[in-house]
């Protein structure tokens, strides 16, 4: 049986497991919807969705500093409990994370964070864009809102492609971190820095 990208996503909006992950899933299970979902249970990937409503407070704050020294972010990833946040798999995810910060340049953590003001901006140029290059109306809404979905993954950390593993978003490697850590994490902030800006 094919896998389609649409049977991906359904797997993937009620599990919240990775692309990769509700494929692999999909695949194992010949294409079936409850199977390939009990073969993400089992592999601990669908618990992560459950995690996000449980208290953070935990967790560490990190710097990464690029070589030559003329890039830098600080970063601040909670989790639940001090145990976990001294664990290597922890340290090595606010590592990776910080140093995706200083090689991506995101400026918010999700698109919750940016401004109604910023996005209805943005989407009212892509608009007159679309417009202005005689693409037919029924379209144009579409084309918008891919506009603004590639605008997302240029600005909101969760929504980039993770630099080093450009198949993923930094929201699904920390998805998938949730899964193997089991206990929510979550970025609360991070700021970045280039020298002469």
């Amino acid at each position: 049986m094919e896998i389609t990208t649409s049977m991906i996503k359904e797997l993937r909006e009620a599990t919240a497991a990775g692309v990769l992950d509700c494929k692999k899933a999909l695949e194992a299970s010949g294409g079936d919807f409850e199977k390939a979902k009990t073969y993400l249970r089992e592999k601990g990937l669908a618990a992560a969705a459950k995690k996000p409503d449980r208290a953070a407070k935990e967790g560490l704050i990190d710097a990464y500093i690029h070589a030559g020294n003329r890039v830098g972010a600080l970063i601040e990833l909670d989790c639940e409990t001090d145990f976990v946040a001294k664990t290597d798999d922890f340290e090595e995810l606010v590592k990776n994370i910080s140093m995706h910060i200083a090689a991506a340049s995101p400026e918010v953590v999700q698109a919750e964070d940016l401004s109604p003001e910023r996005v209805e901006g943005e989407r009212e140029i892509f608009h007159q864009r679309a417009v202005d290059s005689g693409k037919p109306e029924q379209v144009i809404d579409k084309i918008v809102d891919g506009q603004i979905k590639k605008f997302y993954s240029e600005v909101c950390l969760l929504e980039q492609p993770y630099v080093r593993d450009t198949d993923v978003t930094i929201g699904e490697y920390l998805n998938a971190a949730i899964a193997k850590i089991g206990e929510n994490i979550r970025v609360r902030r991070f700021a970045r820095f280039e020298l002469g800006k």
